[in-house]
């Protein structure tokens, strides 16, 4: 059953915190019969909305009458909504008084074909933020930005936070990834589902076959960086970091990323920087990679997360999950997922990244030891019925 559409809040008792579950099925039979309806653009794009696949049916099975709504738009509109996406995310954007009519026009278009009537609406990032221009007088609506918007285009968020004010209000996934609104703020931390096929347990056999269409031999120790070919994530960094630890240590690098998108990319790069070095991989993952991503995380001996500027980057917790100790940057919240010095370390150049990877690989102890806190500290802090309880109590205190 794990990784499956029919999961039950019974089944995480396996791997959540004791009591965990009990708890949610306490507070459910209090906010029973109340009504709760997600709203996004998409299904996919970023794990704070893929979470959804399995937060929404547990809600309905703790009795909360929950759904999940997609708005629809044209191309140009989902041209749009990247484009003001990336300003917020602090890209130089040029974004049009005509684009900012098209959001609207769109979220008045989707506000009059979706049910939004509910005890409380959450409308995820800034694509369907317009839709509470339509509100009627009953329900609370909350804007779930999963973005930073600490260094947003000024322009595109002037014109943007009258709209996010009109929600009751907001929820970010950092304090210093919010931003000032007349409106309360709360801090609700990404998760991972330990049951999905990204974090499900995984049989060496499976791990095998995976392994091998990827073409990554397992015969020494695996350095891995998951995440996108951009400059910002700097994997040609990750690929000098790798080059002075194989002066002492025999190890393989992988690199692994989603198909990068036309433009802003470093691939042809990095794959340059890999040049005919047998033991560097350069991995652009297929549609919807989560088995290959949990076989090439359990096989790694380390995890590395050395981007500039980063968004929460819960790949992070999904390689403590799996007992890797972690090196990463200070950057976006790859901080706030460890426990520095316990669960991995922090670093902030090229020679620091490779000292800690040699300290790891001379002290295989050390590499078991961090690896069990790091799949402790999640389980506690970054696991899905976590990210319920928080959704729950907020329910709970906006409707009451």
């Amino acid at each position: 059953m794990a990784g499956g559409s029919l999961l039950k809040l019974d089944d995480y008792r396996q791997v959540a915190p004791r009591g965990a579950v009990d708890i949610l099925m306490r507070i459910g039979e209090r906010l029973r019969g109340r009504r709760f309806v997600h709203v996004s653009a998409s299904r996919y794009g970023g794990a704070g909305v893929e979470v959804l696949n399995r937060l929404v049916p547990i809600m309905n099975d703790l009795g909360v009458d929950t759904t999940w709504e997609i708005t629809i738009g044209t191309a140009d509109f989902d041209q749009v909504g990247r484009a003001v996406s990336r300003a917020l995310a602090g890209t130089e954007q040029v974004i049009t008084e005509a684009m900012l009519a098209r959001l609207r026009e769109t979220a008045a278009e989707n506000a009059r074909r979706l049910r939004l009537d509910a005890d409380l609406v959450m409308v995820h990032d800034a694509t369907p933020l317009g839709l509470v221009e339509q509100r009627g007088r009953e329900g609370r609506w909350v804007w779930r930005c999963h973005q930073d918007l600490s260094s947003a285009q000024p322009q595109i968020w002037s014109a943007l936070r009258p709209v996010a004010q009109r929600y009751d209000a907001a929820v970010f996934s950092l304090a210093r990834f919010a931003t000032p609104l007349s409106i309360p703020r709360f801090i609700v931390y990404p998760s991972i589902d330990p049951l999905s096929e990204r974090n499900r347990e995984m049989t060496r056999a499976e791990q095998a076959v995976q392994m091998d269409r990827l073409h990554v031999p397992r015969d020494k120790p695996i350095l891995l960086q998951v995440g996108p070919f951009e400059r910002q994530h700097d994997p040609l960094g990750v690929v000098n970091a790798y080059r002075l630890v194989k002066k002492h240590h025999d190890v393989r690098l992988v690199l692994a990323g989603p198909p990068p998108a036309p433009g802003g990319d470093v691939l042809s790069d990095v794959r340059e920087a890999a040049g005919q070095d047998p033991d560097i991989a350069v991995i652009v993952l297929p549609p919807d990679p989560q088995i290959e991503l949990n076989a090439l995380e359990r096989a790694a001996t380390i995890a590395i997360q050395k981007p500039l500027k980063a968004d929460f980057t819960i790949e992070v917790a999904t390689a403590m999950w799996k007992g890797k100790p972690v090196i990463g940057t200070i950057a976006g919240g790859i901080p706030f997922q460890m426990v520095v010095n316990v669960t991995g370390y922090t670093v902030e150049t090229v020679e620091g990244a490779a000292f800690r990877i040699r300290q790891l690989l001379s002290n295989p102890e050390l590499i078991g030891r961090m690896g069990a806190a790091g799949r402790e500290h999640v389980r506690r802090n970054f696991l899905v019925t976590r990210h319920l309880s928080d959704y729950l109590a907020l329910l709970a205190h906006l409707t009451r």
